[in-house]
C-alpha cells in the first residue's frame, strides 16, 4: 500500500462495520502493473450479511424524512468536494486515466450527491378528482426497499454516486459491489458516507473476485426489491433472468455502439472538437463514447485532415503524468480486443491513418487511432472497442446515414454535427437512442435523465426520473366521506 491508497479502507463495510477478510485480491496499477492494495474477497455468506443489515436499517432510514436525508447526503458532499484530489489521485492509481479526466469525474459523481439530496424533497404524489362523492384518492411516493448496485470499473466514482445517492434520497437502503478492477474508490465514497453521518447498514460495499456467487446472492433475495446494475448486455442478461423469481425492479444501463453524424453543412472545428472529446476521452472507455464516425462525402476529407490534426495533439502517458491525455487501457484483455477489432478491419478494406498499435509507454498503453474506409457490415462497426480509436464511415444522404446509425441491437448515445436546426431536430427524432447530443460530444449531466433503448438497458438514471426507478407509487382510496 502506498501514499494515495493509505487514506482510504481496503476493507468491506458491512453494517457499519469495515470487514477485512483473510482472503484478499490485488488492485494493480494499469499504467505499470505494480500492486497498489490489497482488499477483501469476499463470498456469498458476507453479500448475504450486507442485505441483512440493509434490510434491518431500511425502516429507520425510510422514516426519515426528506429534508434528514437530504443533509446527510448534503454534508457526504462536501467531504466528497474536500477530498477531490485524493480521490482523483486514487482513481487514476487504480483506472489509469488522467488526472485532469478523473478530477473532472469526482466533481461529475459528487453532482449527484448535491442533486439528489434537493431532489429526494421533490417525491411528489397526487390527488386525483374522484369518481363518487363518497371518495377522495390520493397516491402517495415510497421507497422500494432494499436495492443492490453492481458498478463497473470506468467510472468508478460517478458510476457509484449516480447510484447511490438516488437510492439514499429516496429513503431506500444499498449493497454496493464495486468492479474488482476498480474496489477503491467504492471503499473511499463509503468511508466518506460513514463520516458524513450514513447510519449503519443503510449503505453497504462488497469487495469480490467471486461476482458470479455475489450476484446470485443479491438477484436470487427476494428481500432485494430492486437491482441497478451498469456493465455490458451479455452480464444484463443474465442478471435480468437471474431477478425473475423474485420480480425484482431493474435499472440496466448496458453496452452502447455510439455513431457519431458530421453532416456537410457541420462546423467543422465544432464536430472535430466533440468527436475528439466522445472518443478519446478515458481512453475510449466509456459506453456512450463515439464508436462508429459517420461522415458526409462533401466534409469527408477535411474532417480526416482536421482530426489527424487534433489526435496528434493528444499526449499518452500514465494518468499521474501531469501532461497525460490519454492514459492506458484496463488490462491486458482489452487491449487484445481493440487490436483483434482493427486487425478485422484492416483485412476488410479499412486503413489506418494514424496510430494502430500498441503504444511505447507500456503494455496495455494504445496509440489514439484512426482508421478510415470502414463500411458498417465490418466487426469494428458491430460491437463497442472500448479503446481510442475513431472508426470513419463515409455516407451520402441524411436517410443513409440514419439507416447506418440505427442499424445495430443497442441504443443508448448518439450524436450528430448540422448547423441546420431543421435536419438536426428532424435526425435526433429519428434516432432510435436514449440520448442524442447536437453539436455536443459530451452531454452527461445530474440534472439529465441517462440512460439507453433496445438492448442497450432499461430506466434511466439521474434528474427527476432518476428518482423516480427507487419509489412505489401507492394510490389511497378514503372512502366513507358525507
Amino acid at each position: 500500500m502506498n501514499a494515495i491508497t493509505s487514506k482510504f479502507p481496503t476493507a468491506s463495510l458491512i453494517d457499519g462495520n469495515w470487514v477485512q477478510s483473510k482472503k484478499t485480491f490485488a488492485v494493480t496499477d494499469p499504467a505499470t502493473g505494480e500492486e497498489i492494495a490489497r482488499v477483501s474477497d469476499l463470498g456469498a455468506i458476507d453479500a448475504r450479511a450486507a442485505i441483512d443489515a440493509a434490510a434491518k436499517a431500511f425502516p429507520a432510514w425510510a422514516a426519515k424524512t426528506a429534508k434528514e436525508r437530504g443533509a446527510i447526503l448534503e454534508r457526504w458532499f462536501d467531504l466528497i468536494t474536500a477530498e477531490t484530489e485524493s480521490l482523483a489521485q486514487l482513481m487514476t492509481a487504480e483506472q489509469g486515466k488522467p488526472l485532469s479526466e478523473a478530477r473532472g469525474e469526482v466533481a461529475y459523481g459528487a453532482s449527484f450527491v448535491d442533486w439528489f439530496a434537493e431532489e429526494g424533497k421533490r417525491a411528489y404524489g397526487r390527488t386525483i378528482p374522484t369518481t363518487a362523492a363518497s371518495r377522495r384518492y390520493i397516491t402517495i411516493k415510497q421507497p422500494i426497499g432494499v436495492v443492490a448496485a453492481i458498478t463497473p470499473w470506468n467510472f468508478p466514482v460517478a458510476m457509484i454516486t449516480r447510484k447511490v445517492a438516488c437510492a439514499l434520497a429516496a429513503g431506500c437502503t444499498i449493497v454496493v459491489k464495486p468492479s474488482e478492477e476498480t474496489p477503491l474508490c467504492a471503499l473511499a465514497l463509503a468511508k466518506l458516507a460513514v463520516d458524513a453521518g450514513v447510519p449503519a447498514g443503510v449503505f453497504n460495499v462488497i469487495t469480490t473476485m467471486d461476482a458470479v456467487a455475489v450476484g446470485n446472492v443479491l438477484c436470487a433475495d427476494a428481500r432485494v426489491r430492486k437491482l441497478t446494475f451498469t456493465g455490458s448486455t451479455e452480464v444484463g442478461r443474465i442478471l435480468y433472468r437471474q431477478s425473475a423469481d423474485t420480480i425484482k425492479k431493474l435499472t440496466l444501463e448496458l453496452g452502447g455502439n455510439a455513431p457519431l453524424i458530421v453532416f456537410d453543412d457541420a462546423d467543422l472545428d465544432q464536430a472535430v472538437a466533440g468527436a475528439m472529446a466522445s472518443k478519446y476521452r478515458n481512453a475510449g472507455q466509456t459506453c456512450v463514447c463515439a464508436n462508429r464516425i459517420l461522415v458526409q462525402s462533401g466534409i469527408h476529407d477535411r474532417f480526416i485532415a482536421a482530426l489527424k490534426v487534433a489526435v496528434a495533439k493528444l499526449h499518452v502517458a500514465p494518468g499521474r503524468d501531469p501532461k497525460s491525455t490519454l492514459g492506458p487501457l484496463i488490462n491486458a484483455d482489452a487491449i487484445t480486443k481493440v487490436q483483434a477489432l482493427q486487425a478485422d478491419a484492416v483485412k476488410h478494406g479499412a486503413k489506418i491513418i494514424v496510430g494502430g498499435s500498441v503504444d511505447g509507454h507500456g503494455a496495455q498503453f494504445y496509440q489514439a487511432t484512426i482508421l478510415s474506409d470502414v463500411k458498417s457490415e465490418m466487426q469494428i462497426a458491430r460491437e463497442e472497442i472500448f479503446g481510442p480509436v475513431a472508426s470513419l464511415i463515409r455516407f451520402e444522404t441524411e436517410k443513409e446515414a440514419i439507416d447506418i446509425a440505427n442499424d445495430t441491437p443497442f441504443g443508448l448515445a448518439a450524436y450528430l454535427f448540422s448547423q441546420n436546426i431543421s435536419r438536426a431536430w428532424r435526425v435526433a427524432e429519428a434516432l432510435e437512442y436514449g440520448m442524442v447530443g447536437v453539436n455536443e460530444g459530451v452531454f452527461s449531466n445530474e440534472v439529465s435523465p441517462f440512460g439507453g433503448v433496445k438492448q442497450s438497458g432499461l430506466g434511466r438514471e439521474g434528474a427527476a426520473e432518476g428518482l423516480e426507478e427507487y419509489l412505489e407509487t401507492k394510490f389511497i382510496c378514503l372512502g366513507g366521506i358525507s
